[in-house]
């Protein structure tokens, strides 16, 4: 992942992190931690994804293995880090040399997803962890260090300091995964297959950014539809299928309050498309377990001009985009 395609991401984390704490205590600093720092940052230093060791930041973005160390030079009460990984990856982290004050108020805390704005991705419906067995506590272990592995491509720390000169290192490491499930893209564009191999479980492959998705192969264990339907919340659609694809949009991250775009329930080999016009669009698989199921897609960015403003195939835009 370029430092390029790094920034841009972040860019969009940062506007679905609006209102929030965090992002208000972060423009407050952003001259020291900010947002604007580290894109500049990552624009001048191509070569920093190939740094085996960097500093921490309070706001960051890590997509590379390597030794990520954070020192407060003041009280930094609100930080997060934000990890991700290819596709067929999943993260394991470790943090070592700590040196917090729990009794003070410090603490990092690991999640296996991401917060944001609140909402959880993957959402806890889709996610084979309780919410609270998401979160790994520092403070809460009796262990000088403490590691943790994601369920998907991205993970996240929380942390808060008080005292200056206070700190620890965090150590990430990815692991193959060879049956990737509940996928948050690195680009606004590329190509995808998701396969559930007779798993009763639901894997959403997310993209925080407005973009067109091209289903171009759709194979499905039992194909009682043969029609597209659009609106669910007006037709019963493939919700009682039990093995189905839908499409989704929404301005947050957490599938099961994102809009029902469409959805199909039948196997095809071909070609299905939609513009989807929010600031993130989600290709989510439904399994019920009973099947092998798989589907490809592609996707790209939409221009500015393309984002739907009216009625478009019988479908409504949900979504604004400035």
């Amino acid at each position: 992942m370029s430092a390029a395609l790094r920034a841009q991401l972040f860019l969009c984390l940062i506007s679905l992190l609006s209102g929030t704490g965090l992002t208000r205590y972060i423009e407050d600093n952003e001259a020291s931690d900010g947002l604007y720092s580290l894109i500049s940052l990552a624009q001048k230093r191509e070569s920093e994804d190939f740094i085996f060791r960097r500093p921490l930041r309070c706001l960051d973005m890590l997509a590379t293995e390597g030794y990520f160390t954070f020192v407060a030079s003041r009280p930094q009460l609100a930080c997060a880090a934000f990890i991700i990984a290819e596709p067929s990856e999943v993260i394991s982290l470790e943090l070592s040399d700590v040196s917090i004050d729990c009794s003070a108020g410090d603490f990092i805390k690991i999640f296996d997803g991401w917060v944001l704005k609140g909402e959880k991705f993957p959402s806890s419906n889709d996610h084979p962890l309780l919410p609270h067995e998401r979160y790994t506590d520092y403070c809460s272990s009796a262990a000088s260090s403490v590691s943790g592995q994601s369920s998907q491509n991205v993970a996240m720390i929380f942390f808060r300091i008080h005292s200056p000169d206070s700190g620890f290192t965090l150590v990430v490491k990815k692991v193959h995964n060879p049956f990737p499930c509940n996928i948050m893209s690195q680009s606004p564009e590329g190509s995808f297959t998701m396969v559930m191999p007779h798993q009763r479980r639901n894997c959403s492959f997310s993209i925080i950014y407005p973009v067109e998705i091209q289903l171009t192969d759709l194979s499905l264990g039992d194909a009682k539809s043969n029609e597209i339907s659009p609106l669910r919340q007006k037709w019963p659609g493939c919700s009682g299928s039990g093995d189905y694809v839908e499409l989704l949009g929404g301005n947050g991250v957490d599938t099961s309050k994102m809009f029902p775009v469409a959805d199909l329930c039948f196997s095809l080999s071909g070609l299905a498309q939609m513009k989807i016009g929010c600031d993130n669009s989600v290709v989510r698989l439904v399994s019920s377990g009973n099947y092998i199921n798989r589907v490809t897609f592609q996707y790209r960015l939409l221009d500015q001009n393309e984002i739907p403003k009216t009625r478009e195939n019988s479908l409504e835009n949900f979504c604004s985009v400035e």
